[in-house]
């Protein structure tokens, strides 16, 4: 799949301009574009280490793009050597997925620029990366790709003959999920949405009921066959995953996004939406009482947006029960990772597609992702606990 690149309008700020004045040097529509395709060349070299040679079966090394940036714009020595161990530990990341038989044939990856701020002899970029991978042979009911959209915010500074080197890359998404980062999960929790003056603030009265505590599953491959009745509760499971796939990177406006909203992010707000999609019905009450379920434009249930409070209400109405193994799921169940271990879950994900083979495929936000195998995600963060549910 080929690479594109697009350079779309730059926000120069208020009091700020792209000419630096005699503090800094010129960063002009041309530099604007080789910042632009510097980081192209930064998250295509990222992508396509997880990429195999099909056609000899062997882990395919593909040339690095930044190595051809030696001008003006390119990659600081300090940067250089951290791309160069991203980029090993990724191909880590290829092999061992190779050993659970999934590989990827191809990959493209699309960058905009988003934003520029300079400041003398400093600038930051804002951009927004796209990515697709294509799964190997792909058939039956594996999707064919899976895919992201990820924000990244990159820092050059000029050196004294106005040459710009990019000395750091910064993920700016909540969690560090695509499949090509490596920088360690964000375990900051969602800070819940504020009320209203329209729909104000209720607290849910003092009671005796402990919330439920989900049963840790297994990660182990294969799993202990458990298959799922999709006749049996009279929800509509397909339903859930065309939503899914429906908004995955294209936010419903009836809902809010919490993508924004600092810590946490859109991730359970996505999965309740979609859950309602296939017919969970609202049960209403006071926004902070687990046992109530309740979401739209307006006002939302702690348990509709948060993780651990989705976990608590979903176990307690017994609209899903715990499975003992995360390769058990199938489409409209619900996947939750406590990337620290320390009881609090973090990120709630979807299943949207299930193989023949038994592998399920997961979409959520935050960071914005569309059918990841759930073998990636665990070669990926091996040492995460896992909370699958059956819906």
């Amino acid at each position: 799949m080929a690479t594109a690149s697009v350079v779309t309008g730059i926000l120069l700020p208020n009091g700020s301009a792209s000419a630096a004045g005699p503090a800094g040097p010129t960063v002009d529509s041309a530099t604007k574009a080789a910042f632009q395709r510097l980081a192209d060349a930064v998250f295509t070299d990222r992508t396509q280490s997880l990429v195999s040679d099909v056609r000899s079966g062997r882990q395919k090394s593909h040339p690095q793009r930044t190595s051809g940036f030696t001008g003006k714009v390119r990659l600081s020595e300090t940067q250089s050597r951290e791309e160069r161990s991203m980029l090993d530990a990724l191909r880590a990341r290829k092999s061992r997925l190779a050993r659970l038989g999934e590989r990827y044939s191809g990959a493209g990856t699309r960058v905009t620029l988003d934003a520029t701020w300079v400041a003398g002899r400093y600038a930051t970029v804002d951009v927004t990366e796209t990515t697709t991978l294509a799964y190997e042979a792909a058939r039956g009911a594996r999707p064919e790709t899976t895919g992201f959209r990820a924000h990244h915010e990159l820092s050059f500074q000029a050196d004294r003959k106005g040459d710009w080197r990019l000395t750091d890359v910064r993920d700016t998404d909540a969690g560090y999920l695509a499949v090509n980062q490596v920088a360690k999960p964000s375990t900051a929790k969602l800070s819940l949405a504020k009320p209203s003056a329209a729909k104000p603030f209720v607290a849910a009265p003092a009671t005796a009921a402990d919330p439920p505590s989900a049963t840790r599953s297994a990660t182990t491959w294969p799993a202990p066959g458990n298959p799922k009745n999709f006749t049996a509760t009279g929800y509509d499971y397909h339903a859930m995953a065309a939503y899914a796939t429906k908004y995955w990177n294209d936010y419903n406006p009836d809902y809010p996004d919490f993508s924004g909203a600092g810590a946490g992010g859109d991730c359970t707000n996505f999965v309740s939406q979609s859950l309602k999609a296939g017919g969970w019905q609202h049960v209403p009450g006071y926004t902070t009482d687990f046992h109530k379920w309740f979401g739209n434009a307006e006002i939302q249930s702690d348990s509709f947006v948060g993780v651990n409070e989705f976990s608590w209400f979903a176990l307690s109405s017994k609209r899903a029960t715990s499975l003992a193994n995360v390769y058990q799921m199938d489409v409209g169940d619900v996947l939750q990772l406590d990337f620290d271990k320390d009881g609090s879950k973090d990120h709630s994900m979807i299943v949207t597609k299930r193989s023949r083979q038994g592998m399920p495929y997961v979409t959520y936000h935050s960071t914005d992702t569309y059918n990841r195998s759930v073998a990636s995600l665990i070669v990926s963060y091996p040492t995460a606990a896992y909370y699958a549910y059956r819906t």
